[in-house]
């Protein structure tokens, strides 16, 4: 028993150790901030913002920031304040579906690949291929055959992003199964699934906490992305790519309708990012005393 309790103390301060590392760091306290600030200002559109994001209002097409409308209106004189911060709220909420719907399936196809040895064989073929085309024309063409909708974006995304989480937690598998203490749970006779979800998964969170980090940022990204082509996101839904694409037409004439959504996408991106790293400096054992 003084064993036991003796390893979760130990189990425990090095937790307490790790986030103090990870609170250490100046990026990543922004990053925090960052994410929490675009987060919450989504979150509160409704009360933010005095508009609607589709009230048309012509007579006050393309009109600058002013203390009326504070990031100016488009060409059919909405508001784009109130467009960026409802557009947030899609953009965000695609970002976190992708992650766990890449994150979920990848983990799953990653430890059993990394563990059985044939599924390994036949899945990671798959995923190589998948890997093979570049991520936008991968989604473009699953749009094409899926038709468009903010569900089918996600799937999209999901799948473009899923090989990545794979490969990454296949690598992991195939170092932790060779530890000590799983062959010693073979020799006493522990089920397959039993080792590989209460022994081996909790040795590989680390680089999947760090990839959810990155996906975020990528599927923000890629739904401006394809909102901006016209494959995205139905043009009545505001997000900040069907924003970003109204503006082409404009962006000498009335700058801010590109400039408000772009830098709103720029910061989330930042701020995702810099947490990913301070992340990956923290939770990675070869980088975690490099300065």
């Amino acid at each position: 028993m003084a064993e036991l309790v003796n390893e979760l103390q130990n189990e425990q301060k090095k937790k307490n150790e790790l986030l103090a590392q990870l609170l250490q760091r100046k990026s990543v306290i922004i990053s925090i901030g960052i994410i929490l600030v675009m987060i919450c200002s989504v979150l509160a559109a409704p009360v933010l913002s005095s508009y609607s994001p589709n009230d048309l209002a012509v007579e006050n097409r393309l009109q600058a920031p002013s203390s009326i409308h504070f990031f100016g209106t488009d060409d059919f004189g909405r508001d784009i304040f109130s467009r960026v911060l409802h557009g947030g709220v899609i953009s965000l909420a695609i970002g976190f579906a992708v992650v766990i719907l890449a994150v979920g399936s990848g983990t799953l196809i990653g430890l059993f690949s990394g563990y059985f040895k044939l599924f390994d064989n036949i899945v990671m073929r798959v995923m190589d291929g998948l890997m093979s085309f570049p991520g936008l024309i991968l989604a473009i063409s699953m749009i094409g055959v899926l038709g468009r909708g903010v569900f089918t974006v996600i799937i999209s995304l999901s799948i473009v992003y899923l090989p990545r989480v794979a490969r990454v937690v296949r690598g992991s598998v195939l170092v932790v199964r060779e530890y000590p203490f799983v062959e010693a749970e073979k020799v006493l006779g522990a089920s397959k699934i039993y080792i590989l979800f209460i022994h081996i998964l909790p040795n590989c969170l680390s680089p999947i906490i760090i990839q959810s980090s990155f996906i975020f940022s990528y599927a923000i990204l890629g739904e401006a992305a394809l909102s901006f082509l016209g494959v995205g996101v139905p043009p009545v839904t505001p997000s900040w790519g069907n924003i970003l694409s109204d503006a082409r037409l404009y962006i000498v004439q009335a700058w801010w309708i590109a400039v408000f959504p772009g830098v709103a996408i720029m910061i989330t991106v930042l701020g995702l990012n810099m947490f990913g790293d301070g992340l990956r400096d923290v939770l990675d054992p070869k980088l975690r005393n490099v300065k």
